[in-house]
C-alpha cells in the first residue's frame, strides 16, 4: 500500500477503529479524524487521533495539506435504523450534508480516491431467498439506507463530473471484535442482536427476538455476518485498489451464507457457557426473512476473502469484546 497518508473519517468508530488497527498492523501512514460524537477516543492512538467534524471544509482541507492525504475512508455516518425513521432530518444533514462538505474539502486538497462505507441497507427488501448481487435493485426502506445510497449516488456523479475515484463497500451484519486490540462493539443504545445476545447470557437482559414464524428452517430471520477485521482487510485492499490505478467499484461484503437468530443464540451460548435469556415478540415491519451476501465481486477484484466464515467463530471473538467491555 505505497503512497500518502489516509484520512479515516469515523476513525473511532466501531469499524473505523478496526481499520486503524489494521493500519498499525503494517505501519502504514494514516490520521483518524472524529467527532467522537459516537466513537471513542481510546480506541485509536492518542498521536494520531484528531478531534474534528468532517464538515469543517478548512480544518479538513487544512489536515489533508498538512499530512499529506491522498486517500480517505469515509466511515462517520449515524447508523440506527430506529433512530433514522424517527429523525430523517438528522441523517439527511449528518450522512448526506457533511459528506457532501467533505468531498468538497478532499477536492479542494487534491484527494481524489474515497472509499465508502456503505451498507447493505441500500438493497431494502429482497426476493426470498436470493442472494443478493451489486445488481440487485437498491430500493431502501428507511431513511438510514436511503442516505447511504444517496452518497454512493453522489460518489457515482463526482466520478463522472471531477474525476473522484472512489469504491462503496456494502457491508451486510458487521460482527465481532479483534483478537489483538483491545477494541469491542459497544453501541448507545444497541442495537445488535450478537452483543444483545451476549448481555442476555453474561449480563441482566432478556432478548427479544423478532418473529418466530418467517419461511426459514427455525422461524427466525437469517442475516450474513462478516467480521469486523474481515471488513477492515476489505477496505485494506480497496485503497490498494485505488491507489494502483484500478477503476472504481461498489462491492458487497459478507460471507456468503447467513445464521438465524437461533443460532446466534446457540453460539452465544456455547461461548460463553451460560443459558441466553430471550423471549419472542411481534415481527418488526419491513424485516425480511433472509438477507444473504454474494460477495464474488469482491472475491474477484479485490482478492478478499473473510478468515472468519463460521459464526461460531465470529460469536466467541464477540464474547471476548464484550468481556473487555465490562
Amino acid at each position: 500500500m505505497n503512497g500518502g497518508t489516509i484520512l479515516v473519517t469515523g476513525g473511532a468508530g466501531y469499524v473505523g477503529s478496526h481499520f486503524v488497527a489494521r493500519l498499525e498492523d503494517d505501519a502504514r501512514a494514516y490520521v483518524a479524524f472524529d467527532d467522537l460524537s459516537r466513537g471513542r477516543a481510546a480506541f485509536v492512538p492518542q498521536t494520531r487521533l484528531v478531534h474534528g467534524d468532517i464538515a469543517d471544509e478548512a480544518l479538513v482541507e487544512a489536515l489533508c495539506r498538512e499530512r499529506g492525504v491522498d486517500t480517505a475512508v469515509h466511515f462517520a455516518a449515524y447508523a440506527y435504523v430506529a433512530e433514522s425513521v424517527a429523525e430523517p432530518e438528522r441523517y439527511y444533514a449528518n450522512n448526506v450534508a457533511k459528506t457532501i462538505a467533505l468531498l468538497r474539502a478532499l477536492r479542494s486538497a487534491g484527494v481524489n480516491n474515497v472509499i465508502f462505507s456503505s451498507s447493505c441497507a441500500t438493497y431494502g427488501e429482497v426476493p426470498e431467498g436470493l442472494p443478493i448481487v451489486e445488481s440487485t435493485p437498491q430500493m431502501p426502506v428507511n431513511p438510514y439506507g436511503r442516505t447511504k445510497l444517496m452518497v454512493e449516488r453522489v460518489l457515482a456523479d463526482y466520478e463522472a463530473a471531477y474525476g473522484l475515484r472512489s469504491i462503496s463497500l456494502r457491508y451486510f451484519n458487521a460482527a465481532g471484535a479483534s483478537e489483538r486490540h483491545p477494541l469491542f462493539e459497544q453501541h448507545d443504545p444497541e442495537t445488535h442482536l450478537i452483543p444483545l445476545a451476549i448481555d442476555a447470557a453474561l449480563g441482566t437482559r432478556t432478548l427479544e427476538i423478532f418473529g418466530d414464524d418467517y419461511s426459514t428452517p427455525d422461524g427466525t430471520c437469517v442475516r450474513d455476518y462478516v467480521h469486523v477485521d474481515d471488513l477492515a482487510d476489505a477496505h485494506v485492499r480497496a485503497v490498494e485498489r485505488l491507489r494502483g490505478g484500478g477503476a472504481p467499484l461498489r462491492a458487497n461484503l459478507g460471507i456468503g451464507r447467513g445464521a438465524s437468530n437461533l443460532q446466534i443464540v446457540r453460539a452465544v451460548e456455547s461461548a460463553t457457557g451460560t443459558a441466553v435469556r430471550y423471549r419472542f415478540a411481534a415481527r418488526r415491519l419491513g424485516d425480511p426473512a433472509t438477507l444473504v451476501a454474494d460477495a464474488s465481486v469482491a472475491h474477484r477484484e479485490l482478492g478478499w476473502r473473510p478468515r472468519y466464515e463460521e459464526i461460531e467463530e465470529i460469536v466467541r471473538t464477540a464474547v471476548i469484546g464484550y468481556r473487555r467491555a465490562s
